[in-house]
């Protein structure tokens, strides 16, 4: 519960703030989210509708494809359309949630032992 009521208080008072953040814990340009701000009013100078927030959906079916997440790609362009607050609140909460429980297994190699002549 602590760990959603962060994630919404984050994208609730600053969404911008948590589309970076999500951007990258995700390894990608921090700065990829401020596309979805910038670009329907550059694009909609030129006439072109924009409906689509591209990069909460890029980062979103990103999200969902490494973590195998069963889901479509309708799905994931119905909730960025509808709510981006809310799809990037889902996608900071998986990653935090696929951090925390992630296992490092560190493996090192057996020392070899050379032959060689030990009474010479």
């Amino acid at each position: 519960m602590n760990l959603l009521f962060f994630s919404g208080c984050y994208g609730f008072w600053c969404c911008p703030c948590l589309a970076c953040t999500v951007a990258g814990k995700f390894d990608e340009n921090r700065c990829l989210p401020l596309c979805d701000i910038c670009s329907p009013s550059v694009l909609s100078a030129f006439g072109i509708p924009l409906i689509v927030p591209p990069a909460a959906l890029a980062l979103r079916v990103g999200i969902r494809h490494k973590y195998g997440i069963k889901s479509s790609l309708c799905k994931d362009i119905a909730t960025s359309c509808v709510c981006v607050w809310c799809s990037y609140c889902q996608m900071h909460r998986e990653l935090k949630y696929r951090k925390k429980n992630s296992n490092v297994v560190v493996l090192q190699p057996a020392p070899m032992v050379a032959p060689g002549n030990p009474g010479k």
